[in-house]
């Protein structure tokens, strides 16, 4: 510690000099060009010590992240020529740049990861597969400025000799641009110097050497990437896309839009999850599931409330008429019409540039290709839990077809999973007749929500019917003589439910094995690692949908496909980095929960000062006529200002309410837009104006009002 402190005061002394006795002012460019002239004069004299002084002044500015470095490159230039001072500053500038590395690392390093510790142990993993790319990438390109790079990858494990060779490489292109420029800026001795082509040509570097690096720094980056590979000269098609979910059929209609070659690869059903057991199936169901409701309930119409009777099997047999109405939007035939060539089997990435692909008659097709997108979606996770795979469950994908065959609902159902497609299930099947318990690990249904909404989901939800258990563990699958059971434990307490059927609906893993990914080096976790364009390690192969996430909905990977599309057709013209910066999302229990942008959770984690302002559906015309005045719209705003940070939207048809805040927020429209449009009477929508007149209330000038008052008083004599 006392050696800490001790070097600490150094530095703070150093500093503290360099300023105080204003030798900072040397490092600007009027006082470098002021004093070029007695700085020449010197170095003739003394040659060897000007050049040491100056290079041990280089060291110390760089080591002590002081401002000027960029001055004394120009001023190496200017004082010692191209060569000679490209030499002492490339050596100079890495050597103090390696002390100032293992500055932050002796005395910032420890510090910083006890308090760090997991998000540290992330960045060293990446440091110790590609650190010396990633600061190569950073010299050439430099995103931050270089001193604040010399601290920062002092606090990763990266080797200080991998720090400092990569440093000295990736400065020299910049800094032989700085050098040069700084000689032609001792040759200006005239007006016409400032003109001369030699000067412009160097100012010109100076602007365009960005680009330069970049596109050094590209070809760096795919020559390491794709050794070992060998590029065809000839491709068969333009993209090759992998999984006809929502992403991969968004991808291949805009290719083949476009009119580029694409092959669009589906080992299973066309339409992916959503349309076959997601998206669809559940929201055909939920709606057979609320008319039975408001049969039960049908007093609140006027209407003598009666039991609906119903064939389990008929309610199974229309969701699989919904899925078949829909299939032909996303068939075969269509996408072929379209100009897509779709082929049905299993793809497996063999090299960069090759897919093979197994059809459904066990042919093999191997095709070459410019571009790869990898569209494979998201399975339901299962939980490893002792006697799951003797418990008969199912998940949100297979129910469908084990549940069509059942003549009734299942009559003791659980629901494992508190997430919106655990709650959606567990409210549909109660509605229909199945008594459903619903277990969640959490202290609260729907957790990503804030309270008062996850407070009012399982309010419904238990108004519905459903036994809600949260805070309650699953430990284990058993039979016994009774039937089957599920084991749950809350506070040391084991608690047996027994059930005839299980959902399991925990949430969702991407689809990652099998597709070649491993072979090639691309890198996953829980989903595959891309950039901000859906690149992944591979520049020529992207990744869009599930198997990205952030967020794994439907309508994310039809907006991702757009980018993965356009980036691999057009990329070598212009990039385009995907925007999430209004994402909406819907959970369809009854009424729905809508949300886009932060709530309150969030905004407290981020340590975001927001203010609240809600309106109640209950004082809403519409509303009332319809007996539906549950809900409420919640909308975020920064305190004072009629900017929308984010919205919840707790009612009837709040998905399709939502929309009108997620147009706001996307093109910059605050509060006062929405309280100024004019929205029919009666309708639902009027509920987002009434929400942004009381945040108008709450924010009116109170004191300019005081003074309106006046005048109004002053009028009426």
């Amino acid at each position: 510690m006392f050696k800490k402190i001790a070097l600490l005061a150094v530095i703070g002394a150093a500093i503290f000099g360099f300023f105080h006795f204003g030798l900072n002012s040397y490092l600007t460019l009027e006082g470098m060009k002021s004093s070029l002239d007695t700085f020449q004069s010197q170095i003739e004299a003394n040659p060897f010590v000007s050049l040491g002084v100056f290079f041990a002044t280089y060291v110390a500015v760089t080591a002590l992240s002081l401002p000027g470095a960029a001055i004394l490159t120009l001023a190496a230039g200017a004082l010692f020529g191209l060569v000679q001072g490209l030499i002492i500053v490339s050596f100079a500038s890495s050597i103090g740049a390696t002390l100032a590395f293992l500055v932050s690392r002796f005395i910032l390093r420890d510090t910083i990861r006890n308090k760090f510790k997991e998000k540290l142990k992330k960045i060293d993993e990446g440091v110790e597969k590609q650190g010396a790319f990633y600061l190569f990438t950073l010299r050439l390109v430099p995103v931050f400025p270089f001193f604040l790079i010399n601290l920062l990858m002092g606090l990763t494990a990266l080797r200080t000799w991998t720090f400092y060779w990569v440093s000295q490489v990736g400065m020299l292109a910049g800094t032989a641009v700085y050098v040069n420029a700084g000689t032609q800026l001792a040759q200006i001795d005239s007006l016409s110097g400032i003109v001369s082509p030699s000067l412009i040509l160097s100012f010109a570097l100076l602007g365009i050497f960005p680009w330069i690096a970049k596109g050094i720094v590209a070809v760096v980056n795919r020559r390491r990437v794709y050794k070992g590979y060998k590029k065809p000269k000839r491709f068969d098609r333009n993209l090759v896309v992998i999984g006809a979910g929502a992403g991969g059929l968004v991808t291949s209609y805009i290719a083949a839009a476009v009119k580029a070659k694409v092959t669009l690869v589906e080992a299973s059903e066309m339409g992916g999850d959503c349309l076959n057991y997601g998206c669809v199936p559940s929201k055909a169901i939920i709606k057979t599931a609320k008319v039975a409701n408001q049969m039960r309930n049908a007093e609140n119409y006027g209407l003598h409330a009666v039991e609906p009777t119903m064939s389990f099997k008929k309610v199974m047999a229309r969701v699989h008429e919904v899925i078949a109405a829909i299939a032909p939007n996303d068939s075969v035939e269509r996408y072929t019409s379209l100009g897509v060539d779709v082929v049905k089997g299993y793809a497996k990435i063999v090299d960069p540039w090759t897919v093979e692909i197994k059809t459904e008659s066990g042919d093999v097709q191997t095709l070459t290709t410019k571009n790869i997108v990898v569209a494979t979606g998201a399975a339901p996770f299962v939980p490893e839990l002792p006697g799951i795979e003797d418990s008969g469950y199912v998940t949100s994908d297979t129910l469908w077809e084990k549940f069509a065959t059942f003549e009734d609902a299942p009559k003791k159902l659980i629901v494992l999973g508190g997430g919106p497609i655990g709650c959606e299930l567990a409210q549909a099947f109660s509605r229909l007749g199945s008594s459903v318990t619903q277990v969640e690990l959490a202290p609260r249904l729907m957790g990503r929500e804030d309270a008062d909404v996850a407070e009012y989901a399982e309010s419904v939800l238990r108004d519905s019917g459903v036994n809600v258990m949260t805070s309650h563990k699953a430990l284990r699958f058993e039979k016994t003589q009774e039937g089957r059971v599920l084991i749950v434990e809350k506070e040391g307490q084991e608690h047996a439910i027994a059930y005839d059927e299980v959902i399991v609906a925990v949430g969702r893993k991407a689809r990652l094995n099998g597709f070649g990914l491993e072979e090639l080096g691309i890198q996953f976790d829980r989903t595959i690692e891309t950039d901000e364009y859906l690149q992944t390690l591979m520049p020529n192969i992207y990744a869009a949908g599930d198997v990205v996430g952030p967020y794994q909905f439907t309508h994310v990977a039809a907006h991702q496909a757009w980018y993965a599309a356009v980036n691999a057709l057009f990329g070598t013209f212009k990039k385009f980095k995907v925007d999430y910066r209004v994402i909406p999302w819907t959970t369809f229990i009854d009424p729905e929960v809508a949300r886009v942008g932060l709530n309150e959770r969030e905004a407290k984690e981020q340590d975001i000062d927001v203010e609240v302002t809600r309106y109640d559906f209950a004082e809403l015309d519409r509303a009332v006529a319809e007996s539906a005045r549950k809900g409420f719209i919640k909308v975020l705003t920064p305190p004072g200002k009629d900017t929308i940070l984010g919205v919840t939207v707790v009612s009837e048809h709040a998905g399709d309410l939502l929309a009108e805040f997620v147009i706001a927020m996307k093109h910059g429209l605050g509060l006062n837009k929405i309280l100024g449009t004019i929205h029919a009477y009666p309708t639902w929508a009027e509920g987002a104006k009434y929400a942004a007149g009381n945040w108008k209330r709450a924010n009116a000038p109170e004191k300019l009002l005081e003074y309106v008052e006046k005048f109004h008083t002053w009028r009426r004599g």
